[in-house]
Protein backbone atom coordinates (compact mmCIF):
# COMPACT_ATOMS: atom_id res chain seq x y z
CA UNK A 1 0.00 0.00 0.00
CA UNK A 2 1.56 3.28 -1.06
CA UNK A 3 1.91 6.16 1.39
CA UNK A 4 -0.43 9.08 0.90
CA UNK A 5 1.26 12.05 -0.71
CA UNK A 6 1.10 15.40 1.03
CA UNK A 7 -0.47 18.10 -1.11
CA UNK A 8 2.14 20.11 -2.97
CA UNK A 9 2.64 23.67 -1.79
CA UNK A 10 2.54 26.00 -4.78
CA UNK A 11 5.76 27.99 -5.27
CA UNK A 12 5.58 31.75 -5.04
CA UNK A 13 5.79 33.45 -8.43
CA UNK A 14 9.42 34.38 -9.15
CA UNK A 15 8.72 38.06 -9.73
CA UNK A 16 6.84 38.41 -6.44
CA UNK A 17 9.52 36.44 -4.59
CA UNK A 18 12.18 38.71 -6.05
CA UNK A 19 10.26 41.79 -5.02
CA UNK A 20 9.91 40.42 -1.49
CA UNK A 21 13.64 39.76 -1.28
CA UNK A 22 14.39 43.26 -2.54
CA UNK A 23 11.97 44.79 -0.06
CA UNK A 24 13.61 42.72 2.67
CA UNK A 25 17.06 43.94 1.65
CA UNK A 26 15.92 47.55 1.58
CA UNK A 27 14.25 47.08 4.92
CA UNK A 28 17.47 45.69 6.33
CA UNK A 29 19.49 48.64 5.07
CA UNK A 30 16.99 51.16 6.34
CA UNK A 31 16.75 49.33 9.64
CA UNK A 32 20.50 49.11 10.12
CA UNK A 33 21.02 52.75 9.18
CA UNK A 34 18.16 53.87 11.38
CA UNK A 35 19.48 51.88 14.33
CA UNK A 36 22.90 53.45 14.03
CA UNK A 37 21.59 56.95 13.60
CA UNK A 38 18.97 56.63 16.32
CA UNK A 39 21.69 56.16 18.90
CA UNK A 40 23.15 59.53 17.94
CA UNK A 41 19.94 61.55 17.57
CA UNK A 42 17.63 60.13 20.24
CA UNK A 43 18.48 62.85 22.71
CA UNK A 44 18.34 65.53 20.03
CA UNK A 45 14.85 64.48 19.09
CA UNK A 46 13.60 65.30 22.58
CA UNK A 47 14.38 68.95 21.91
CA UNK A 48 13.57 68.85 18.20
CA UNK A 49 10.64 71.24 18.17
CA UNK A 50 12.49 73.91 20.12
CA UNK A 51 15.58 73.47 17.89
CA UNK A 52 13.63 73.75 14.66
CA UNK A 53 11.78 76.92 15.59
CA UNK A 54 12.78 80.06 13.66
CA UNK A 55 15.49 82.07 15.38
CA UNK A 56 15.72 85.85 15.44
CA UNK A 57 19.50 85.60 14.97
CA UNK A 58 18.96 84.37 11.39
CA UNK A 59 17.36 86.84 8.98
CA UNK A 60 14.85 85.32 6.52
CA UNK A 61 16.13 84.30 3.08
CA UNK A 62 14.08 83.81 -0.13
CA UNK A 63 15.32 80.24 -0.64
CA UNK A 64 14.36 78.95 -4.08
CA UNK A 65 13.02 82.35 -5.17
CA UNK A 66 16.04 84.22 -6.53
CA UNK A 67 15.45 86.09 -9.81
CA UNK A 68 16.86 85.00 -13.16
CA UNK A 69 16.97 86.44 -16.66
CA UNK A 70 16.17 83.27 -18.59
CA UNK A 71 15.01 79.72 -17.92
CA UNK A 72 15.28 76.98 -20.49
CA UNK A 73 15.14 73.25 -21.10
CA UNK A 74 18.28 71.60 -22.42
CA UNK A 75 17.81 68.20 -24.12
CA UNK A 76 20.63 65.70 -23.63
CA UNK A 77 21.97 62.94 -25.81
CA UNK A 78 20.59 60.44 -23.27
CA UNK A 79 17.02 61.63 -23.74
CA UNK A 80 16.80 63.56 -20.44
CA UNK A 81 15.62 67.18 -20.43
CA UNK A 82 17.56 69.40 -18.03
CA UNK A 83 16.16 72.53 -16.39
CA UNK A 84 18.54 75.53 -16.44
CA UNK A 85 18.50 79.18 -15.35
CA UNK A 86 20.72 82.03 -16.53
CA UNK A 87 21.62 85.21 -14.65
CA UNK A 88 23.06 87.91 -16.90
CA UNK A 89 25.75 90.41 -15.80
CA UNK A 90 25.20 94.13 -15.52
CA UNK A 91 25.60 95.88 -18.91
CA UNK A 92 28.46 98.04 -17.65
CA UNK A 93 30.59 95.07 -16.60
CA UNK A 94 33.57 94.14 -18.74
CA UNK A 95 34.22 90.77 -20.39
CA UNK A 96 34.55 87.98 -17.85
CA UNK A 97 34.27 84.18 -17.90
CA UNK A 98 30.81 82.68 -17.61
CA UNK A 99 30.38 80.84 -14.32
CA UNK A 100 28.71 77.42 -14.57
CA UNK A 101 27.50 75.85 -11.31
CA UNK A 102 27.07 72.07 -10.91
CA UNK A 103 25.30 70.85 -7.78
CA UNK A 104 25.70 67.66 -5.77
CA UNK A 105 23.88 64.41 -5.04
CA UNK A 106 20.30 64.67 -3.70
CA UNK A 107 20.39 68.46 -4.08
CA UNK A 108 19.66 70.93 -6.86
CA UNK A 109 20.79 74.32 -8.18
CA UNK A 110 19.46 75.91 -4.98
CA UNK A 111 22.59 74.69 -3.18
CA UNK A 112 24.32 77.76 -4.63
CA UNK A 113 21.72 80.18 -3.24
CA UNK A 114 24.17 82.47 -1.47
CA UNK A 115 26.81 82.43 -4.23
CA UNK A 116 24.13 83.27 -6.77
CA UNK A 117 22.76 86.06 -4.58
CA UNK A 118 26.10 87.66 -3.78
CA UNK A 119 27.72 87.33 -7.21
CA UNK A 120 24.56 88.70 -8.85
CA UNK A 121 24.88 91.79 -6.66
CA UNK A 122 28.40 92.28 -7.97
CA UNK A 123 26.98 91.90 -11.48
CA UNK A 124 30.29 91.13 -13.18
CA UNK A 125 29.68 87.57 -14.42
CA UNK A 126 27.12 85.70 -16.45
CA UNK A 127 26.01 82.69 -14.38
CA UNK A 128 24.47 79.39 -15.46
CA UNK A 129 22.73 76.99 -13.09
CA UNK A 130 21.09 73.66 -13.93
CA UNK A 131 19.64 70.62 -12.18
CA UNK A 132 21.54 67.39 -12.82
CA UNK A 133 19.65 64.35 -14.21
CA UNK A 134 17.11 62.97 -11.74
CA UNK A 135 17.34 66.06 -9.52
CA UNK A 136 15.28 69.21 -9.04
CA UNK A 137 13.19 70.12 -12.08
CA UNK A 138 15.18 68.04 -14.56
CA UNK A 139 13.99 64.78 -16.06
CA UNK A 140 15.17 61.35 -14.98
CA UNK A 141 15.96 57.98 -16.49
CA UNK A 142 13.26 55.39 -17.11
CA UNK A 143 15.63 52.48 -16.55
CA UNK A 144 19.26 51.64 -15.87
CA UNK A 145 21.83 53.39 -13.69
CA UNK A 146 23.33 56.85 -13.86
CA UNK A 147 27.04 57.07 -14.64
CA UNK A 148 29.57 59.85 -14.26
CA UNK A 149 30.36 59.81 -18.02
CA UNK A 150 26.65 60.39 -18.58
CA UNK A 151 26.66 63.33 -16.15
CA UNK A 152 29.74 64.74 -17.89
CA UNK A 153 27.99 64.46 -21.26
CA UNK A 154 24.94 66.24 -19.80
CA UNK A 155 27.18 69.09 -18.60
CA UNK A 156 28.67 69.28 -22.09
CA UNK A 157 25.13 69.53 -23.52
CA UNK A 158 24.43 72.46 -21.17
CA UNK A 159 27.63 74.22 -22.25
CA UNK A 160 26.85 73.68 -25.93
CA UNK A 161 23.32 75.02 -25.52
CA UNK A 162 23.87 77.93 -23.13
CA UNK A 163 27.57 78.88 -23.39
CA UNK A 164 28.70 77.71 -26.85
CA UNK A 165 31.71 80.04 -26.89
CA UNK A 166 33.89 82.15 -24.65
CA UNK A 167 35.86 81.53 -21.45
CA UNK A 168 34.40 79.51 -18.57
CA UNK A 169 34.88 78.86 -14.88
CA UNK A 170 33.27 75.67 -13.56
CA UNK A 171 32.14 75.41 -9.95
CA UNK A 172 31.08 72.00 -8.60
CA UNK A 173 29.80 70.97 -5.18
CA UNK A 174 30.20 67.33 -4.10
CA UNK A 175 28.97 65.15 -7.02
CA UNK A 176 29.08 68.31 -9.12
CA UNK A 177 32.85 68.33 -8.72
CA UNK A 178 32.94 64.70 -9.82
CA UNK A 179 30.86 65.65 -12.87
CA UNK A 180 33.48 68.28 -13.75
CA UNK A 181 36.20 65.63 -13.38
CA UNK A 182 34.26 63.43 -15.76
CA UNK A 183 34.06 66.33 -18.23
CA UNK A 184 37.84 66.79 -18.02
CA UNK A 185 38.44 63.13 -18.78
CA UNK A 186 35.98 63.03 -21.69
CA UNK A 187 36.65 66.48 -23.19
CA UNK A 188 40.22 67.53 -22.29
CA UNK A 189 40.27 69.98 -25.20
CA UNK A 190 37.73 72.16 -23.37
CA UNK A 191 40.19 72.65 -20.53
CA UNK A 192 42.97 73.58 -22.91
CA UNK A 193 40.88 76.09 -24.89
CA UNK A 194 38.08 77.62 -22.82
CA UNK A 195 38.12 76.76 -19.13
CA UNK A 196 40.06 79.34 -17.13
CA UNK A 197 39.60 77.81 -13.69
CA UNK A 198 37.76 75.23 -11.59
CA UNK A 199 36.30 75.49 -8.09
CA UNK A 200 35.80 72.21 -6.24
CA UNK A 201 33.59 72.50 -3.16
CA UNK A 202 33.38 69.54 -0.76
CA UNK A 203 34.19 66.96 -3.41
CA UNK A 204 36.36 63.89 -3.95
CA UNK A 205 38.55 62.26 -6.58
CA UNK A 206 37.64 58.76 -5.39
CA UNK A 207 37.60 56.20 -2.56
CA UNK A 208 34.17 57.28 -1.37
CA UNK A 209 33.44 53.63 -0.63
CA UNK A 210 35.85 53.98 2.28
CA UNK A 211 33.98 56.88 3.92
CA UNK A 212 32.02 55.77 7.00
CA UNK A 213 29.79 58.91 7.14
CA UNK A 214 30.45 59.30 10.84
CA UNK A 215 28.94 55.88 11.64
CA UNK A 216 30.61 53.23 13.79
CA UNK A 217 33.05 51.13 11.74
CA UNK A 218 31.06 47.87 11.97
CA UNK A 219 27.83 49.58 10.90
CA UNK A 220 29.56 51.39 8.03
CA UNK A 221 31.08 48.16 6.69
CA UNK A 222 27.74 46.36 6.83
CA UNK A 223 25.95 49.21 5.05
CA UNK A 224 28.56 49.29 2.26
CA UNK A 225 28.12 45.57 1.66
CA UNK A 226 24.40 46.10 1.14
CA UNK A 227 24.66 49.12 -1.18
CA UNK A 228 25.03 47.07 -4.41
CA UNK A 229 21.79 45.30 -3.49
CA UNK A 230 20.02 48.56 -2.76
CA UNK A 231 20.84 49.74 -6.28
CA UNK A 232 18.39 47.15 -7.62
CA UNK A 233 15.46 48.76 -5.81
CA UNK A 234 12.31 48.62 -7.91
CA UNK A 235 9.98 51.56 -8.40
CA UNK A 236 7.31 49.94 -6.24
CA UNK A 237 9.72 49.46 -3.35
CA UNK A 238 11.16 52.94 -3.87
CA UNK A 239 7.73 54.56 -3.65
CA UNK A 240 7.11 52.80 -0.33
CA UNK A 241 10.38 54.12 1.05
CA UNK A 242 9.62 57.62 -0.27
CA UNK A 243 6.32 57.55 1.61
CA UNK A 244 8.18 56.52 4.76
CA UNK A 245 10.67 59.35 4.25
CA UNK A 246 7.87 61.88 3.95
CA UNK A 247 6.23 60.53 7.09
CA UNK A 248 9.48 60.83 9.08
CA UNK A 249 10.17 64.51 8.48
CA UNK A 250 11.45 65.12 12.02
CA UNK A 251 14.08 62.41 11.69
CA UNK A 252 14.97 63.52 8.15
CA UNK A 253 15.50 67.06 9.44
CA UNK A 254 17.77 65.85 12.23
CA UNK A 255 19.76 63.64 9.86
CA UNK A 256 20.22 66.58 7.50
CA UNK A 257 21.53 68.70 10.35
CA UNK A 258 23.77 65.92 11.65
CA UNK A 259 25.38 64.86 8.37
CA UNK A 260 25.16 68.05 6.30
CA UNK A 261 26.24 70.68 8.80
CA UNK A 262 29.19 71.21 11.10
CA UNK A 263 28.04 74.36 12.85
CA UNK A 264 26.69 73.62 16.32
CA UNK A 265 23.68 75.88 15.80
CA UNK A 266 22.85 76.13 12.08
CA UNK A 267 20.01 78.27 10.83
CA UNK A 268 16.88 76.05 11.23
CA UNK A 269 15.37 77.47 8.04
CA UNK A 270 18.56 76.60 6.18
CA UNK A 271 18.47 73.02 7.47
CA UNK A 272 14.84 72.78 6.37
CA UNK A 273 15.73 74.08 2.91
CA UNK A 274 18.48 71.48 2.45
CA UNK A 275 16.19 68.75 3.80
CA UNK A 276 13.51 69.71 1.27
CA UNK A 277 16.05 69.38 -1.57
CA UNK A 278 17.02 65.96 -0.22
CA UNK A 279 13.39 64.93 0.08
CA UNK A 280 12.57 65.83 -3.53
CA UNK A 281 15.16 63.32 -4.77
CA UNK A 282 13.31 60.02 -5.04
CA UNK A 283 14.64 56.75 -3.66
CA UNK A 284 14.60 55.37 -7.20
CA UNK A 285 17.01 58.13 -8.28
CA UNK A 286 19.20 57.62 -5.21
CA UNK A 287 19.51 53.91 -5.95
CA UNK A 288 20.43 54.52 -9.60
CA UNK A 289 23.34 56.74 -8.53
CA UNK A 290 24.92 54.57 -5.84
CA UNK A 291 27.24 52.53 -8.02
CA UNK A 292 28.54 55.62 -9.85
CA UNK A 293 29.45 57.33 -6.58
CA UNK A 294 30.99 54.27 -4.97
CA UNK A 295 33.18 53.49 -7.98
CA UNK A 296 34.12 57.09 -8.85
CA UNK A 297 37.78 57.79 -9.56
CA UNK A 298 38.81 61.21 -10.77
CA UNK A 299 42.55 60.56 -10.89
CA UNK A 300 42.80 60.49 -14.73
CA UNK A 301 40.83 63.75 -14.87
CA UNK A 302 43.16 65.47 -12.43
CA UNK A 303 45.98 65.05 -14.92
CA UNK A 304 43.98 67.22 -17.34
CA UNK A 305 43.69 69.90 -14.65
CA UNK A 306 47.39 70.11 -13.77
CA UNK A 307 47.92 73.35 -15.70
CA UNK A 308 44.64 75.03 -14.71
CA UNK A 309 44.07 77.18 -11.60
CA UNK A 310 41.97 75.22 -9.10
CA UNK A 311 40.39 76.29 -5.83
CA UNK A 312 39.37 73.51 -3.45
CA UNK A 313 36.98 74.46 -0.64
CA UNK A 314 35.91 72.09 2.13
CA UNK A 315 34.22 72.26 5.50
CA UNK A 316 36.41 71.39 8.47
CA UNK A 317 33.96 68.73 9.70
CA UNK A 318 32.62 67.38 6.40
CA UNK A 319 31.53 63.77 7.05
CA UNK A 320 30.40 62.97 3.51
CA UNK A 321 33.45 64.07 1.49
CA UNK A 322 36.00 64.55 4.26
CA UNK A 323 38.66 67.25 4.22
CA UNK A 324 41.32 64.64 3.46
CA UNK A 325 39.76 64.18 0.00
CA UNK A 326 40.21 67.87 -0.84
CA UNK A 327 43.76 67.68 0.50
CA UNK A 328 44.42 64.73 -1.83
CA UNK A 329 43.23 66.77 -4.82
CA UNK A 330 45.55 69.63 -3.91
CA UNK A 331 48.52 67.30 -3.52
CA UNK A 332 48.07 66.15 -7.12
CA UNK A 333 47.42 69.58 -8.67
CA UNK A 334 50.36 72.03 -8.54
CA UNK A 335 48.12 75.07 -9.18
CA UNK A 336 45.49 74.16 -6.60
CA UNK A 337 44.75 76.19 -3.46
CA UNK A 338 42.88 74.76 -0.47
CA UNK A 339 40.45 76.82 1.60
CA UNK A 340 39.23 75.14 4.80
CA UNK A 341 35.99 76.58 6.18
CA UNK A 342 36.06 76.27 9.98
CA UNK A 343 33.23 74.69 11.99
CA UNK A 344 31.26 73.64 8.91
CA UNK A 345 30.21 70.40 7.22
CA UNK A 346 29.27 69.22 3.75
CA UNK A 347 27.24 72.32 2.89
CA UNK A 348 29.92 74.80 3.96
CA UNK A 349 28.91 76.98 1.01
CA UNK A 350 25.56 77.50 2.76
CA UNK A 351 26.75 77.50 6.38
CA UNK A 352 29.42 80.15 5.91
CA UNK A 353 28.73 81.79 2.54
CA UNK A 354 30.74 84.84 3.60
CA UNK A 355 33.96 82.81 3.75
CA UNK A 356 33.18 80.74 0.65
CA UNK A 357 32.07 83.73 -1.45
CA UNK A 358 35.15 85.70 -0.46
CA UNK A 359 37.39 82.80 -1.50
CA UNK A 360 35.60 82.46 -4.84
CA UNK A 361 35.74 86.20 -5.54
CA UNK A 362 39.46 86.32 -4.77
CA UNK A 363 40.02 83.31 -7.02
CA UNK A 364 38.12 84.95 -9.89
CA UNK A 365 40.12 88.17 -9.53
CA UNK A 366 43.38 86.23 -9.67
CA UNK A 367 42.57 84.33 -12.86
CA UNK A 368 40.97 87.15 -14.86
Amino acid sequence: MSAAKEPAVPAAPPARSSRRRTAGIIGAVVGVAAAGVAAGVATERLVFRRTRMPDADFPPEPFGRLPFDESLTVPTGHGINLYAEVVEPQPASGPAPTLVFVHGFCLDMGTFHFQRRDLARAGSHRMVFYDQPGHGRSGKMDRGEYTLPQLAAALKDVLDAVVPSGPLVLLGHSMGGMTIMGLAEAYPELFADRIRGVVFISTSAGNLDEVNFGMPAVLARFSRQLLPLVSHTGRATGSVIDAARRASTDLAWLLTRKYGFGTKRPNPALVSYVERMNGRTTTDTVARYLRALNTHTGRPALEVLRDIPVLAICGEYDQLTPLSHSEDICRVLPKATLKVVPDTGHVALMERPDIVDDAISTFLEEIE
